[in-house]
């Protein structure tokens, strides 16, 4: 199966490495051509552009940073719009309003191509090894021609029917993800001004109720001021901020997500954006920058 993939970053690199070392031809770009090197030692080819990727692939994946990455690779010169045609299909895996998948649903539909958003569940690691939860929404055909890729790229996928219905789904999960990162952050700052061990809190925490993975996972990195970017913080602040607004349209009040992001705001104004978003840790106990 040949695909194309666009957006090498943190989660596009990870993504089509996988699909290269399942057996996939894989045709990659990058805004930054140079990041495309590795997957060519891997066996990929390079596209020139989003257009010419489309041209070549039947069927092409997006991976970008936020909405304007994923409009601009659609509608700018070169982009996708220029070679989508009756029987090629766009899947875009990037995490966007849904507005922003409408959008290209409806201007992929007018040229006679197949949508399906399906932005993932997951960050640095689980892209790595294959372990996504991938939430799709919009062409079923095209749902089904892609299962193979996603069988790769994720342990679990779910098809969730018209197109925003994939945008709204990981925005709901990444704005409850933000919310406990950031209830996370003031109990490791509280037990630590209230003369407790932040190890020992841990160790009570993976053995109650609300154990989970993220605490297991970037705890002990905290406490040792370590943010590796799996998931970078300023695409934390962009979610909780594009789930406050999908909140607003339905009317749901919203004050623990609210509240949530102004510390990922404040971890911003401290430039932590690019450290993982477990740097939210540094704005809820006041530091300047990690140590």
């Amino acid at each position: 199966m040949e695909v194309g993939f666009l957006g090498l970053g943190i989660m596009g690199k990870a993504m089509a490495l996988n699909l290269l070392r399942h057996g996939f031809k894989v045709t990659v770009w990058n805004r930054t051509l140079s990041k495309c090197e590795e997957l060519v030692e891997h066996g990929a080819s390079i596209g020139e552009t989003p257009a010419a990727v489309v041209k070549k692939c039947k069927y092409t994946i997006a991976m970008l940073s936020d909405p304007s990455a994923a409009l601009s690779v659609v509608f700018s010169k070169d982009g996708v719009l220029e070679q989508i045609c009756e029987g090629k299909g766009y899947i875009d895996m990037s995490t966007v309003d849904a507005d922003t998948s409408s959008k290209i649903y409806e201007a992929i539909e007018k040229k006679g191509g197949y949508f399906l958003e399906a932005p993932v569940s997951g960050s640095k690691k689980p892209a790595e090894d294959g372990q996504l939860v991938i939430l799709a929404a919009g062409e079923k055909a095209l749902y089904e021609a892609a299962i193979p890729a996603f069988d790769v790229m994720g342990k679990k996928s779910f098809f969730l029917g018209k197109v925003g219905n994939g945008a709204k789904m990981k925005l709901v999960v990444n704005m409850i993800m933000g919310s406990m990162m950031n209830a996370f952050s003031e109990g490791l700052v509280l037990a630590d001004r209230s003369g407790l061990s932040q190890q020992t809190l841990l160790d009570v925490l993976d053995l109650g109720g609300i154990a989970n993975p993220m605490f297991r996972q970037k705890g002990p990195a905290m406490i040792q001021n370590s943010y590796a970017p799996a998931f970078p913080l300023k695409h934390q602040q962009k979610d909780m901020r594009l789930a406050l607004a999908l909140g607003d349209e339905n009317a749901v009040s919203m004050p623990v997500a609210a509240a949530a992001n102004e510390a990922f705001k404040k971890a911003r104004s401290l430039e932590l954006g690019d450290l993982d978003f477990s740097a939210v840790y540094e704005a809820v106990k006041g530091s300047k920058s990690p140590a």
